[in-house]
């Protein structure tokens, strides 16, 4: 066993390797179960840690591989411009209402954090850590590192706001009678990034091409708005 992990752990592409055959188990589950909870992400994110801990293989070791992945995260987040471009005349139609939207989830993501850090008398370490929750990882990981949080902290709960809201965005807006497709693209980007984005891509173009839009210009305002916050609430 100690053998196998050695090899492992020296594989130049073994975490990237393993972490697309993961996904691809839980592409294959979710085809096969049809259930919101069978997320192919958080599949794919349990069976990595599964064989880390079976074969005792660093995290360190598995980034040495794993990190080219990472590469992509920024081209593919600028990819979502392309729904977006498609439905440039309802941007321009409804622009105040997706702003003041996008606005609207900025403020309540930070009332929210900087309400639970005074509730369990958190410093503002954590508050630095949590504030960037709800933007994608690429932008999140430099708000994090900027202000003062602990970047891997923030990438996990990144990934876990994702992860949730991919799978109950849907189940979210029929409980709250969100129909308007504008409305449910926002919500949704604004609240759990490209994860959720992916899920509203599912539910129809334009929540799709709102929720892209959400993720740009949520994740813009963030990194000038937490500074800010972070100062004034400190």
């Amino acid at each position: 066993m100690n053998n196998i992990a050695v090899i492992l752990s020296d594989s130049l592409f073994f975490g990237m390797t393993v972490s697309l055959l993961c996904y691809g188990v839980g592409l294959f589950i979710k085809d096969r179960t049809k259930l919101a909870i069978a997320n192919p992400i958080l599949i794919g994110f349990l069976l990595v840690v599964c064989i880390l801990k079976l074969f005792h293989i660093s995290y360190d070791s598995y980034m040495n591989g794993a990190k080219y992945l990472s590469y992509l995260l920024t081209p593919a987040t600028v990819c979502l411009a392309v729904p977006l471009y498609e439905k440039l005349k309802l941007l321009r139609d409804n622009i105040i209402a997706i702003f003041l939207g996008i606005v609207a989830a900025i403020a309540t993501n930070v009332l929210v954090v900087w309400l639970l850090c005074i509730a369990f008398t958190l410093d503002e370490t954590i508050f630095a850590t949590f504030i960037p929750k709800s933007i994608t990882t690429a932008i999140g990981m430099v708000v994090s590192q900027e202000t003062g949080g602990i970047e891997t902290i923030t990438v996990a709960l990144i990934c876990i706001t994702g992860i949730v809201g991919n799978i109950v965005a849907e189940i979210v807006c029929k409980l709250c009678k969100i129909d308007e497709p504008i409305a449910k693209g926002i919500a949704i980007g604004s609240s759990s990034h490209v994860l959720g984005t992916a899920k509203a891509v599912e539910m129809g173009d334009t929540e799709g091409a709102m929720s892209g839009l959400a993720v740009a210009v949520s994740g813009i305002l963030t990194v000038i708005v937490a500074p800010m916050m972070l100062e004034w609430l400190y």
